[in-house]
């Protein structure tokens, strides 16, 4: 099999952005007019490698049924499903629910809902680089910023060496059934899982960073979503 001939999506979306401090979760606050979380379906969507998205949706979400008139228009988007208790879970039942259209060897890019400004040449880099590699990767960024350590009154207590560090972003792409039980596995043994590639290196694995457009950023705080604006306008400027 060729990687681009099995390559699937999920956007993990059940969040509920505390940090925004906001009563709306960040993933449906407007940029450009439409929710964040459209912007990003939408990217995924209309990347002619990506063969189909799931959406995973916290049960208690009362946003999304707004979108539903709007998604008819997305072929590739395969529906919603249940997000869990944490993003390990929710990425774990979305595994599942793809597991009725793809198979455990075919690939699956898991993307946070709030990163819409995602570029298709890093997706295309994503794939080349990780299609010839079976550890699987993501999208990152190396640190350019000193780092420093600090104590819990705020004292600083190091300067890390910021050789080979870098800040994870996604999509983070793997063989899917090598993902399902790198995350079962986790979760039975309580370990903590950040992020997809946790749960790989947890099982022993060394997932390969690809890095990527410094424009891939997510959306956290109420500034980005002016940045995340700025950003778009920019891309469909270029496009």
């Amino acid at each position: 099999m060729t990687v681009a001939n099995g390559i699937w999506a999920l956007i993990p979306a059940g969040g509920q952005g505390l940090r925004m401090l906001a009563s709306t979760p960040k993933q449906y606050h407007p940029i450009l007019g439409r929710p964040v979380l459209l912007h990003t379906l939408e990217r995924l969507c209309a990347h002619p490698r990506i063969r189909g998205v799931l959406v995973g949706v916290s049960e208690h979400d009362h946003h999304w049924q707004a979108f539903i008139p709007i998604l008819v228009r997305l072929p590739k988007y395969l529906g919603k499903y249940t997000g869990g208790e944490t993003r390990a879970h929710t990425v774990l039942n979305g595994l599942k629910e793809l597991a009725k259209h793809a198979k455990p060897d075919e690939w699956v890019m898991v993307h946070d809902a709030v990163r819409p400004c995602v570029r298709h040449a890093d997706l295309d880099k994503l794939i080349v680089a990780v299609g010839a590699d079976e550890e699987g990767g993501l999208l990152a960024l190396p640190v350019s910023d000193t780092v420093k350590r600090a104590d819990m009154e705020g004292r600083i207590i190091a300067t890390v060496e910021r050789a080979g560090l870098w800040r994870a972003a996604t999509p983070q792409m793997f063989r899917i059934g090598k993902l399902r039980n790198a995350l079962e596995a986790g979760l039975k043994h309580g370990d903590k899982i950040t992020d997809e590639a946790s749960a790989i290196e947890a099982a022993g694995g060394h997932p390969r960073v690809v890095a990527c457009h410094g424009d891939n950023i997510k959306i956290t705080v109420a500034e980005d979503l002016y940045l995340a604006e700025l950003i778009l306008k920019h891309q469909q400027g270029n496009a």
